[in-house]
């Protein structure tokens, strides 16, 4: 049975200096991969909430993935638009201060959506 989560709510948690909360109209489900298990509690609460599983690659994970969010030095993040294109992910978002342009263009040219140095928390405040 698969959990959708409705609801996230954040209190004073990293860049959460303030009280957030994510409303998911539809629900969502959430990977937690193995490069961010256990570096954060939001993602051992999504987990835990969840019960998903991390896996290590995105060609591992046994459903189609909506949207691949990459936190890691931009050095390393054009694997993952790779590996999301490869799965055919609808999207990539690479998170504030990620920046790889040939990444982006790869990913682009493929038909791949994809934002880059960007955080989903502050473009979700900005929603009207």
């Amino acid at each position: 049975m698969t959990l959708l989560l409705k609801q996230l709510d954040i209190n004073g948690f990293k860049s959460f200096a303030t009280s957030t909360s994510f409303v998911f109209d539809r629900g969502i489900t959430a990977i937690v991969g193995p490069n961010g298990s256990g570096k954060s509690n939001v993602a051992e609460a999504l987990r835990w909430v969840l019960g998903e599983q991390g896996y290590a690659t995105l060609a591992d994970v046994p459903f189609p993935v909506d949207v691949v969010d990459v936190f890691r030095r931009s050095s390393a993040a054009g694997e993952f638009a790779d590996q999301a294109v490869a799965v055919g992910a609808r999207g990539v978002w690479f998170q504030l201060g990620v920046i790889d342009e040939d990444a982006f263009r790869r990913t682009v040219v493929a038909g791949t959506p994809m934002v880059m140095d960007t955080c989903p928390a502050i473009e979700y405040r900005r929603r009207p």
